[in-house]
């Protein structure tokens, strides 16, 4: 098959994307309706893209918010700025110990979002049916490779049965579409792809592949070493007949693809290489209380000081909406100019 049908990125704001609104409008008419917010930027895994084996300086607990202030922010963004989805991501959420307390505050929201969870899965075998009580609609899990040596080699961990029992348990406790979202690394596991697709066709999971970014911890990214969407369409055709599904896209960052004429799906982020900058919709706040209006963003605003210094809701949501309306038109990545961000993926969040 052609790779060359990945579309060109377009401007696809939302009908109601007017400038001066009450939710989140940037200068370019992009509305944020999707709010990732991260829980810790701890991690009990060691992906090779994500940090080193030693791990990181962790944020000190004083300046993390507390599950109190996570919701607040969550409710304001909610009624007050038109967020329709929030998604808890990390580090690892399922190290947060007051998680299910928070996905609950969240799903008791009116108007009533839709709420998520990104994990590496270690854990969520025992908490996976608390987390459906309390109105989790879905879970995405991180899974690189189904090979144990290659596990251990990037993650530098031996968790590969945990990761697998919990995507089970999501899908037993009704957290569906279960997603896995993998990343591949050029002379490591690219070997994966086609064996992650046909696992994730036969046990009914949907796969989606993700460029590595220059989100790592120790700045070793480079293009040149970067495996490409037009790569893994390439190595999925090899053993699949691909074809483009013809659903919409809107602002989801994956193009998606009829994995033998359907119904089963296949993924592909080019973040990097086919970016979708003109449709993003997405909104960040960190584990300590800064919105970050783009992944690559160099800078930040900080919601944490004033919310502590007695804000009301209405001042921070004020903050949160000029913090948007400085986004800029995409990533950069492209252009020489580019600097990656100080933060690691693990501590902005996904």
């Amino acid at each position: 098959m052609s790779t060359s049908s990945l579309p060109d990125p377009r401007v696809r704001p939302p009908a109601d994307a007017a400038p001066g609104g009450g939710g989140l409008v940037d200068r370019y008419g992009r509305t944020a309706t999707d709010l990732r917010v991260s829980l810790t930027d701890r991690c009990n895994l060691r992906c090779s893209y994500c940090m080193p084996p030693e791990g990181l300086d962790w944020l000190p607990k004083v300046e993390v918010l507390t599950d109190e202030e996570i919701s607040r922010l969550v409710r304001i963004g909610v009624e007050q700025l038109g967020i329709r989805e929030v998604r808890f991501t990390g580090g690892e959420p399922l190290l947060r110990p007051g998680l299910v307390g928070i996905v609950a505050a969240a799903t008791a929201l009116r108007p009533r979002p839709e709420v998520s969870l990104t994990t590496n899965a270690i854990g969520l075998a025992r908490v996976a049916p608390a987390l459906a009580e309390v109105g989790l609609d879905r879970i995405n899990v991180s899974l690189d490779t189904l090979d144990r040596d290659r596990f251990k080699q990037l993650t530098h961990r031996d968790r590969l049965d945990d990761v697998l029992a919990g995507l089970a348990a999501a899908q037993r406790a009704g957290l569906t579409p279960v997603k896995v979202n993998a990343v591949l690394m050029r002379g490591m596991n690219e070997a994966d792809a086609v064996p992650l697709l046909d696992f994730c066709l036969e046990q009914g999971y949907q796969l989606r592949f993700i460029e590595q970014m220059p989100l790592d911890a120790h700045h070793a990214w480079t293009r040149g070493e970067m495996v490409t969407a037009e790569d893994i369409l390439e190595r999925l055709s090899a053993a699949h007949t691909l074809t483009p599904d013809t659903e919409a896209r809107g602002s989801a960052p994956a193009e998606r693809w009829l994995v033998d004429g359907g119904p089963g799906t296949v993924g592909v982020i080019a973040s990097v290489t086919r970016s979708f900058c003109g449709s993003c919709d997405r909104t960040r706040l960190t584990a300590d209380g800064q919105i970050r209006n783009c992944l690559f963003a160099r800078e930040e605003s900080d919601l944490r000081t004033a919310m502590r210094n007695g804000a009301t809701d209405d001042e921070i949501a004020d903050r949160w909406r000029i913090a948007t309306l400085g986004k800029l038109p995409g990533h950069g990545i492209d252009d020489p100019s580019f600097l990656q961000p100080s933060r690691p993926m693990s501590a902005i969040g996904g």
